[in-house]
């Protein structure tokens, strides 16, 4: 286990700095400067001393190793354009806020796309199997952003079911959480109902009915665990659908969370913002992916984490 955890230690290092080194030279080939606004320059002597004030003056190669000095010790800088205020304040404070929708959307597309999957597996053929997969193709092809506009056209403003943006109560996660769901929830549900149908023609499973066990053992103990083998392994993509599409859901639904501030610094060209905000992303998704990994070799006792000795 330890070999394993190592090795995918410094995989994970060497990917973050090949994250972090791409997303700063390209940063810095985008034509403008942080300090225009709405295309009008701000005075050259005024620039000059802004520019010096947060080193872009120096050459490019001196700012690259100044910020991988400063991302060792996790200061990420101050914001260029909320000065000032610092990028590790406004990730401490809209971290949690994206946390918890993630989360909530997360689980309700695991657990909903598992039941899904089993019920359309288990009654294949039948009117349930046809929903789900028809459920399946609108949640794969459909954008989170089209199911969010919907989601407030009807439940929000004509049924007034729940608010329409903002944060704060319960009701505030219902529509973002379950835009946000949408798509990785029909995932789930395609393969957990393909992976259930193939499992179910196993010969294990015909022993399983042999022996007479109750058919809920069978479906949960034999039939679900294997079958959520290959669904495990799409968890780190499906982390990565929810971060990446938080950006848009959080940007519609006004919620300050991390996403807002990444938007905003993109159209800002707020350099600190824009990296520390892919810097902590990067950190978050690869560990995520890690840990997949480590529970799909705890799930499935025949995947060894490293190899046998002798």
């Amino acid at each position: 286990m330890l070999p394993y955890i190592m090795k995918r230690f410094v995989s994970m290092i060497i990917t973050l700095w090949l994250i972090v080194t791409v997303t700063f030279f390209l940063m810095h080939s985008v034509p403008g400067s942080p300090f225009d606004r709405d295309g009008k320059a701000l005075p050259a002597a005024v620039e000059k001393n802004l520019m010096a004030l947060y080193q872009l003056d120096k050459p490019l190669s001196v700012q690259y190793v100044s910020y991988l000095k400063s991302l060792v010790q996790f200061e990420l800088g101050p914001s260029i354009i909320r000065a000032p205020e610092t990028v590790n304040d406004m990730l401490g404070r809209s971290f949690p806020v994206s946390a918890k929708l993630g989360a909530v959307a997360l689980t309700f597309a695991i657990i909903a796309g598992v039941a899904l999957g089993v019920v359309a597996a288990l009654r294949h053929n039948k009117l349930i199997d046809y929903v789900a997969t028809v459920v399946s193709v609108i949640g794969i092809a459909v954008p989170s952003f089209v199911v969010a506009a919907l989601l407030i056209k009807y439940m929000a403003v004509e049924w007034k079911l729940f608010p329409v943006a903002t944060w704060g109560t319960w009701k505030h996660i219902v529509l973002p959480a379950l835009a946000l769901s949408f798509g990785p929830l029909a995932i789930i549900a395609r393969f957990t109902r393909a992976n259930m149908l193939d499992v179910l023609t196993q010969d294990y499973m015909e022993t399983a009915r042999a022996k007479g066990l109750a058919p809920w053992v069978i479906i949960v103990k034999h039939g679900l665990r294997n079958s959520l083998l290959p669904v495990i392994t799409l968890v780190g993509a499906l982390i990565a659908n929810v971060l990446t599409g938080s950006f848009v859901i959080e940007k519609i639904f006004a919620i300050p969370g991390m996403g807002k501030y990444f938007v905003d610094s993109i159209y800002n060209r707020d350099y600190t913002v824009i990296m520390g905000t892919t810097v902590f992303y990067s950190i978050l998704l690869i560990f995520m992916m890690f840990v997949v990994d480590v529970l799909y070799g705890i799930v499935d006792p025949r995947i060894k984490l490293h190899k046998k000795e002798g």
